[in-house]
């Protein structure tokens, strides 16, 4: 349970460190995920609109782990002050 003063998940997971941290492990972990993925694709030459967009939204989904993570860590941290 949150304590009464405690930021909001959502204020905290907009918080500045959060939001570049998520970026950085998006970025990378979406790129190997693309690779893996969709790199036949890539290489030759067979990337449609669909696969695009696919590729689009593999970045949410290190994002979104790494904002979860960021924030429960964040919390945990409050919590022992």
């Amino acid at each position: 349970m949150t304590q009464p003063d405690a930021p909001s998940f959502l204020a905290m997971a907009l918080e500045r460190s959060v939001v570049r941290r998520a970026l950085r492990v998006a970025c990378v972990v979406g790129l190997l995920l693309i690779a893996i993925n969709h790199g036949d694709r890539i290489l030759f030459g067979e990337v449609t609109p669909r696969s695009l967009l696919q590729m689009g939204l593999t970045f949410l989904v290190p994002y979104g782990v790494s904002t979860v993570s960021s924030v429960g860590a964040l919390r945990q941290v409050a919590r022992r002050r």
